[in-house]
């Protein structure tokens, strides 16, 4: 299994950004699919975006056009730029590796972080 820490979170004014990192331990990370989830209090992890290890990239749509998923292979690291950010985005972000199918249910991720807060103020 790969190790991930997340990091980047914190406190933003609604229409802010923040830039998430995801750091990957390992010498595969490139043949990885990776993505991003969310937990608000009381309610299900649910997908943010994903990554496949080739490039494609697929969004929630709640944050279609707002969010934007990438990767460095070289640095072992995924991203997750968020911008126009809205109250309703406040959650703890975690990332996630597949080394089998990609897709947005969180069952095909084996590897997690530990997770980093954002919060959105009104």
């Amino acid at each position: 299994q790969v190790q991930l820490v997340e990091s980047g979170g914190g406190l933003v004014q609604a229409g802010g950004s923040l830039r998430l990192s995801c750091a990957a331990s390992g010498r595969t990370f490139s043949s990885y699919n990776m993505g991003w989830f969310r937990q608000a209090p009381g309610k299900e992890r649910e997908f943010v975006a994903g990554i496949m290890w080739r490039g494609s990239t697929s969004y929630a749509d709640a944050v279609q056009g707002r969010f934007t998923i990438s990767r460095d292979n070289a640095k072992n690291t995924v991203y997750l730029q968020m911008n126009s950010l809205k109250p309703e985005d406040t959650a703890v972000y975690y990332c996630a590796s597949s080394n089998a199918t990609y897709g947005s249910n969180r069952d095909l991720y084996d590897s997690w972080g530990q997770g980093t807060q954002v919060t959105v103020s009104s």
